[in-house]
């Protein structure tokens, strides 16, 4: 339909993305450094824009590899640890497209249940303590996608203390950090590591928009520069445009006000979408996050989101079902995108849906 209304991307809507802000660090860029821009650069990054990733996170640049979006850290990092029968530890849910990389690779995942905390480490730390042995545990741990928790601070220190006890790389994949509207930010689990146990990602996807596709990992030097390796093979270089650009709308101080004209907006939308949900899915469970871009909605048992999806898209609705989420269960349940809805749509779009849920 020519209104659809979309609950189902993860990506800001236009309104909050500041396109003159990014024209004039375009201009910036190619101006103040053309041959840097022009040329094929390394498979690091965009060495200006790789220095302040590193003094973002206080590390040393040669922790720090700039790739095309976050997807692409993704791949180097499960492509240098991950076998064909590893044993992996994911959420449950989890990201729908961390699932297809693992099982593009044929490795053994072991999903552990997320809850209002983020995962369940003494979950995990039965399977480890009944022989599970895996070479890396995949978290996403601020307003997790697609559940919206957070984990918390203990979680984080006990998963910590698995890592080194049991030997296996901890993941952190955080795109959504800088995109919290309520409550206390907490330290990262890269920030706590005093042992090499975590590897970090973010992107630039959520903060400034999708386009430029700028992601990043922070690590161990050593692991870095296995990827480096990879990288120069994969693509000689990414896209040192795009990272000039991001580097100019950086330093400028651009990112900063682009990261408080966003949560602002996703403060609104989530409230307003919370509000939508109880007037007309009354019936209709979930927990409003504390930062990011995803609502998780659970639905009694009576309610089927194979059939609820389609009817809604006949509606103009466009939602995700739960059951992308995860390898096995999830019938019961959507992911609701707030961020590219505007405020004006959301109620109407909520109501569109519970059409859909009522109709079958």
């Amino acid at each position: 339909m020519a209104d659809t209304i979309s609950f189902a991307r993860g990506a800001p809507s236009l309104d909050i993305v500041d396109v003159e802000g990014l024209k004039q660090a375009a201009v910036r860029a190619f101006d103040s450094d053309p041959g840097g821009l022009t040329a094929y650069g390394t498979s690091v990054g965009y060495l200006p824009l790789r220095k302040w990733i590193a003094d973002k996170h206080g590390v040393a640049p040669e922790q720090v590899l700039v790739t095309n979006g976050s997807l692409q850290a993704d791949a180097f990092l499960f492509d240098l640890l991950v076998q064909p029968d590893s044993d992996v530890v994911v959420e449950r849910p989890t990201y729908d497209r961390t699932l297809l990389g693992l099982r593009n690779r044929r490795g053994n995942l072991h999903p552990v249940t997320v809850d209002d905390d983020g995962i369940d480490v003494e979950e995990l730390a039965k399977l480890l303590d009944g022989g599970l042995r895996p070479v890396l545990a995949h978290i996403i741990p601020n307003f997790q996608n697609p559940a919206g928790v957070t984990l918390s601070a203990p979680r984080r220190e006990r998963l910590l203390e698995l890592a080194r006890e049991y030997d296996f790389t901890i993941f952190e994949d955080d795109p959504y950090l800088d995109i919290r509207f309520a409550g206390d930010p907490l330290p990262t689990m890269r920030e706590l590591d005093r042992d090499d146990r975590v590897v970090y990602a973010s992107s630039f996807t959520k903060t400034v928009c999708p386009g430029l596709r700028v992601g990043y990992l922070v690590g161990p030097a050593a692991t870095i520069a296995k990827i480096a390796k990879v990288a120069t093979n994969t693509y000689i270089s990414p896209s040192m445009v795009a990272q000039g650009i991001v580097y100019q709308f950086a330093t400028s101080g651009a990112i900063d006000a682009s990261i408080a004209t966003v949560r602002a907006a996703l403060s609104e939308r989530v409230n307003l979408l919370a509000d939508a949900l109880g007037k007309h899915l009354p019936e209709a469970r979930f927990t409003v996050p504390d930062g990011g871009y995803f609502l998780w909605v659970e639905f009694p048992d009576s309610v089927d989101v194979a059939k609820v999806a389609p009817a809604a898209a006949e509606r103009g609705v466009a939602v995700v079902k739960g059951s992308d989420f995860l390898l096995e269960g999830g019938e019961h349940a959507l992911r609701l995108a707030y961020s590219a809805v505007t405020p004006d749509q959301i109620d109407e779009g909520v109501r569109r849906l519970a059409e859909a849920v009522h109709a079958g």
